[in-house]
Formats: C-alpha cells, sequence, structure tokens
C-alpha cells in the first residue's frame, strides 16, 4: 500500500499522540473532548436503542473508576469482569485501566471450574459480574479465593434475595465514586493523566489448546499500537457503525471493540441478546463488524440451509445470482474490471438476489468485513464476495498483535494478506523471517511483552528477539502470507507423506453439512482419517425433506443416509488434495463437540490431544478396519450432572479404496456388533 495514503489514514492519530495520549482512558477524554455529545455506545433494551453519548460513557466511567478506588482498588491490581458484550462491562474495563489497575475478561459460559483457574492466578481482587449466573459462580469460588474483596454485578433480575456481605451493585459503585468526585473533582482525570504506556492493561488468557492457558500481558502501550496498524491498512471512518459480539476475553475484540472503537472512532452497538444478534445487525446496519471463522461459515451455512427450505424456482433464481456475483465480483480481487456485460449482469443480480441476501443477513451496509482468529475455507470468502460483501482475512496472536491483512481492493483469498504498516512512534517495522522447518518468526511493533508470572513460556518463545509464532506458512511472490497449520500440528504419516490438518479442515466445515472436522494420522498411521462432528441443525432439515426418521444426535449422525452424505462431501475435498493427504476413512461423533467438556475452546477451536484421548477407541477402530464400534462416553449437561452417552458408532470409508493396513480386514456388521 502506497506510504502517503497510510499517512493520510493515520493523520487524525498522530494528533492523538501529539496530544500526549498513551494509554486507551487517555483516548477516551480526547475524543470526549471533540465530541461529547455525539453517541459513543448504543445498546437495545426491551426493543429501544439506548444511546450513549461521549460525555454519558466519561460520567459513568469516572463514577466506577472512583467507586473501584474507594472498594481499595489500587494501581496495579486485577479487577476481572465476565458477562455478554454490553456497556457496563466496556465501561468497567475503560474505568479499571483508567486508575491503573489490570483487567481480565472471561468468557460469559466458562464453568465455576475453569473461573477459579483465571481467576487464582490473575490475582483479582474484584469480579465484576453480569447477572445471577455470573454472581452464582463468583459465590461458589469466593470461599476458595480470599483475594476478592468484592463482587459487583450490574443486572438486578433474580438478585432481591442475595445479601452475601461481599455483593454490590454497580450503581453503589458508581454512587461511591460520585462522593469521591464530589470531594475531589479533579480526582478521575489526574488519575487517568498518570497512567503510563508501559503499565499492564489487560491479561489476555490464551485459549488453552495445548495445555493450560497463559496470560499474555497487553500493555497500554500495545493496546494503543494494535488498532494503529489496522488504521493504517483498512478504510475506516469516524463514526463507524460497528457491532459488539466477539467477547472482550478474546484479543481480538480489545483490539477492535475496545481500542480501536475509542481510537478512530467508532459507533460501538451492543446486542440486546446474543440471540438477537442477527436481528440487530440488520436494525443498526453495520458497516464494521469483525467475526471469527466459524461464525462467518455458520453465515454461509444459514444460507444453504435456508435454501434447503426454499422451492425449486428461487433455489435457481439463487444459484444463478451467486453465479453472476461470482463473475462480477471475483475478478475484481485480481485487479481486472469486469467486462460491460457482467458488469451490468452484476448489477441485475445485485436486484433481484444478492441485495435481498445481504439485506437478511444484517450485511448491507457493511464496507469492511474481516474474519481472524483462525483459517478459513477460501470457498467461503468466495461466497461472500460473490453476495457483494467484501470480506477480509486478517492474521495474528494476542502476543504480538495484529500481523497481516487482506488490504486494498486486489487480493488473494488463498492467502491471510500482506503486512500491516506499523506506526513509526509506536514500534519499529515488522519483519519476518522462517525457520528451517518454515515457522514463522516476527518482531517489530511494541513487541511480546510476556505472559504473566510464567518467565519459562517467555523464553521458550523468543529466539535472538525473534516471536516465535509456532505456525507453519510459505510466503506467494507477491509477498503474501498462507497459512497452512501448527506447527506442532503439521503431520507426517508412516509412509513419509506430510499433510496440513487445518487445511484440509477448514476446506471441510464449508459444507453446510459439517459443523467441524478434526483430521486423523501420524508416523504411526498409514492414511488420513477423520472425525467429523455434523451440523444437526442443517442435516436435521435435509433428514425432514427426505423423510429420514431419527430422533436424537447419535441417531442422525450414524443414519446410513447422513454417512454417505458425509463421505460424499468428503470426497469433494479430496478432489483438491495430493493422494497422500486424501481422507480414506471418517466416523461421525455421536456428540455435538462442546467447549463444557473441553472439547473445544471458547473460540470453538479443537482441543486436538483431549480429543484424540476421550475417543481413542473410534480411533484405534478406524485404523484397526473395523466397520462399528461401541462408543461410552461420559457427557457433562448444563445443570453440572454427568451421564454417559451408549452408542453404536459407524466407521465410514471416504476414499475408495482406503489404506488399511494389509493385517486388517473389513468385516461385516454381525450380531455381537449390536
Amino acid at each position: 500500500m502506497a506510504l502517503d495514503s497510510i499517512r493520510a489514514r493515520w493523520a487524525d492519530f498522530d494528533a492523538m499522540l501529539e496530544a500526549g495520549v498513551a494509554t486507551i482512558p487517555q483516548a477516551l477524554l480526547y475524543q470526549a473532548e471533540r465530541r461529547g455529545c455525539e453517541v459513543f455506545h448504543r445498546r437495545k433494551d426491551y426493543g429501544i436503542w439506548q444511546c450513549f453519548t461521549w460525555d454519558d460513557v466519561v460520567s459513568r466511567v469516572s463514577n466506577i473508576a472512583m467507586g473501584l478506588v474507594e472498594l481499595g482498588v489500587t494501581r496495579g491490581q486485577t479487577v476481572a469482569i465476565v458477562g455478554e458484550n454490553e456497556p457496563e462491562l466496556f465501561w468497567t474495563q475503560y474505568a479499571a485501566n483508567a486508575i491503573g489497575a489490570k483487567v481480565v475478561c472471561l468468557y460469559p459460559d466458562l464453568t465455576a471450574a475453569q473461573m477459579e483457574y483465571v481467576l487464582d492466578h490473575s490475582e483479582a481482587t474484584v469480579v465484576v459480574c453480569e447477572d445471577q449466573e455470573q454472581v452464582d459462580k463468583a459465590l461458589e469460588l469466593e470461599p476458595k479465593l480470599p483475594r476478592i474483596q468484592t463482587i459487583v454485578y450490574w443486572d438486578r433480575r433474580g438478585m432481591w434475595s442475595y445479601a452475601h456481605s461481599k455483593l454490590r451493585t454497580l450503581d453503589d459503585v458508581q454512587n461511591l465514586g460520585r462522593a469521591r468526585l464530589a470531594s475531589d473533582p479533579d480526582a478521575f482525570e489526574r488519575s487517568v493523566r498518570e497512567g503510563r504506556g508501559d503499565e499492564i492493561a489487560v491479561l489476555s488468557y490464551t485459549s488453552g489448546t495445548t495445555g493450560v492457558p497463559k496470560a499474555v500481558i497487553l500493555t497500554n502501550a500495545y493496546l494503543l499500537e494494535a488498532p494503529s496498524r489496522v488504521i493504517g491498512a483498512l478504510d475506516f471512518k469516524p463514526g463507524t457503525q460497528y457491532l459488539s459480539y466477539i467477547s472482550p476475553a478474546w484479543a481480538t475484540e480489545q483490539f477492535f471493540g475496545v481500542a480501536l472503537a475509542v481510537v478512530v472512532p467508532f459507533v460501538v452497538n451492543f446486542p440486546e441478546e446474543p440471540e438477537t444478534v442477527q436481528d440487530n445487525i440488520r436494525e443498526i446496519g453495520a458497516e464494521a463488524l469483525m467475526l471469527s471463522p466459524r461464525q462467518w461459515e455458520s453465515l454461509s451455512a444459514l444460507v444453504a440451509a435456508k435454501m434447503m427450505d426454499a422451492g425449486p424456482i428461487r433455489r435457481f433464481v439463487y444459484r444463478s445470482g451467486i453465479a453472476v456475483g461470482k463473475r462480477a465480483y471475483l475478478s475484481r480481487l485480481q485487479g481486472e474490471r469486469p467486462s460491460l456485460f457482467w458488469r451490468a449482469a452484476g448489477w441485475c443480480a445485485d436486484l433481484i438476489v444478492l441485495r435481498h441476501l445481504r439485506e437478511n443477513l444484517g450485511l448491507q451496509s457493511v464496507r469492511v468485513a474481516v474474519s481472524g482468529g483462525s483459517g478459513m475455507a477460501p470457498d467461503v470468502f468466495r461466497f461472500f464476495h460473490a453476495m457483494g460483501v467484501p470480506l477480509r482475512n486478517i492474521y495474528g496472536s494476542t502476543e504480538v498483535g495484529l500481523l497481516t491483512a487482506h488490504q486494498g481492493t486486489a487480493y488473494d483469498l488463498e492467502t491471510v494478506g500482506s503486512w500491516l504498516p506499523v506506526h513509526p512512534k509506536l514500534g519499529t517495522p515488522l519483519q519476518h523471517k522462517l525457520s528451517e522447518d518454515g515457522e514463522l518468526l516476527v518482531r517489530g511493533g511494541i513487541g511480546f511483552s510476556g505472559y504473566y508470572k510464567n518467565p519459562e513460556a517467555t523464553a521458550k518463545k523468543l529466539v535472538d528477539g525473534w516471536y516465535r509464532l509456532e505456525d507453519a506458512v510459505h510466503l506467494t511472490a507477491q509477498g503474501e502470507l498462507v497459512y497452512l497449520d501448527r506447527v506442532d500440528d503439521m503431520r507426517r504419516l508412516s509412509t513419509g507423506h506430510r499433510y496440513p490438518p487445518s487445511f484440509i479442515e477448514n476446506r471441510l466445515r464449508f459444507s453446510p453439512f459439517i459443523k467441524d472436522a478434526m483430521t486423523i494420522g501420524d508416523e504411526t498411521k498409514p492414511f488420513v482419517a477423520a472425525l467429523v462432528n455434523i451440523d444437526a441443525s442443517t442435516l436435521g432439515r435435509w433428514a425432514e425433506q427426505r423423510g429420514v426418521a431419527f430422533t436424537t444426535f447419535a441417531d442422525l449422525s450414524q443414519n446410513e443416509r447422513v454417512r454417505d452424505l458425509i463421505g460424499k462431501e468428503l470426497r469433494g475435498v479430496n478432489e483438491l488434495l495430493p493422494q497422500g493427504s486424501q481422507i480414506a476413512r471418517f466416523v461421525n461423533f455421536p456428540k455435538e463437540l462442546d467447549p463444557d467438556e473441553d472439547e473445544l475452546t471458547r473460540t470453538r477451536k479443537l482441543r486436538r490431544k483431549h480429543l484424540e484421548q476421550k475417543y481413542a477407541d473410534f480411533i484405534a477402530a478406524i485404523y484397526d478396519g473395523r466397520t462399528t464400534v461401541e462408543a461410552d462416553i461420559p457427557v457433562k449437561y448444563q445443570d453440572g450432572r454427568v451421564g454417559r452417552l451408549v452408542a453404536l458408532v459407524c466407521v465410514n470409508d471416504a476414499a475408495a479404496t482406503p489404506a488399511l493396513p494389509a493385517t486388517s480386514q473389513l468385516r461385516p456388521l454381525s450380531a455381537a456388533d449390536v
């Protein structure tokens, strides 16, 4: 991207830095002075959008901040926040950072046991909860964590009978803050001015795919520098309508909803409930949308599922519109201008089909659509581009920030983009190199500040000043980065063939019938296999339309026609792969994968080692050549009860001739199996 274009986008940010802004709370006050009466946060309550101006937000943040001081929170201590994306969560983070406290946000669907580790390790002294559900977890843990002095909540519903001595409402905290400010009006601004760029602002816990989660230190300077990279690469306008949907427990929302929203700034919209997000997106006309690959894939699957219910004429019109959209829009990604015919055809397709698709998904106003967090199949990107949604990939890590993104109007969907610029006042330009194993190493920007209370893990990540991402990548001739897989997850078969599991899994998830998939195969195995988590919603519709009877998830997943359908989907992906990487056999999980059972992280990444151990019998059956295996799986229910799922699970062939061991023979289903 041209340097002049980058500098132009940094103009407002430069002015902020020249004014002495070094922390997000300082940026909040800077923007409030200039935009006091403009809307900053919007929330839908009881069907009505409630607006909060910059002055409103600063007033609430200052009251909460001084209230926390009255509760005994001091600079350097930790405030934990757990809840759905609501204004109170963001106000509390700004308030805690304003008094020099560090913040740890927790996913609202964590169990009490999972919360315990984070609260203990982060040394939290105050826990701020959304509602009764989160308060119950905090109260359960309070006897085990004597460091916790106060539990605060902002949603009073169901809380009238609670009388614990450590409980306070967020309104109570604000009242304490108002009283302090009445006697010392400059206390809040004085505290904000004392903030330094090198102070810890956030502890962001990793997903823990390889073990116990680690707490990444995010400093104030880091939270300013990270959004500056995005501003230099993507075209954000002040006042952009942004939907905050991703939990701030994930560092990506710290970059976008917390930091970038103040720096650009955005109008941040909060959904009424997680279940109403689709409707809320449509209502606000979101102009900037940051979703995880799983969420973009869910939107794609939603369209596929809806079209399964449509009549033949509507399906024909839809398919024709998407086909025309691909010809009209995708050529622009290669820097080509479509012919007059295809521009006219694209206009007609947009008028008849594509515009309505975007409106139904709430994407009618999106100018910057971003996917980040893990890899996603290029077919998903092509689908949204054909619809007229300019979806881009962004790549980075919690430890060193955002690194690459699709920039400009022409980019390669097979890549995760080109390198982002670093503001010269905040760090050195990003540099990269590949190790002998193809692992990506980077340095530049603010850099890696380390893992909280874990110097050993920090040291393992650094090699002569270079940060190890542990990702296997390669660069295209144009310098764009192609993500292959985690280095530890790159697999080699007993035949010597090497294959990238994530590359295959991303393409499998593009199927509307497959929610998750995990490839199997290492140095002890002769071929690639897969464990598949079907999409019960889409497949349920498919089965009903074809008169396929089923009762439970296990029943649906093991139905012969469903297994044939999944096999067909796998064979379609096999056609894109070299012969040694093709999936030979597969098993459909008899239950849906669940983060509460540690099968997935909270961002829906697979916990591979845990899955391999838990479903070892399935894997053994695949390579033994069996056609069935009896499953006896522990299941954890939402109320904490533990049960067992017993089911007969089928092992299926995906390749025409599975490369089974010579000693193994397929045998027919017998009475003993049943």
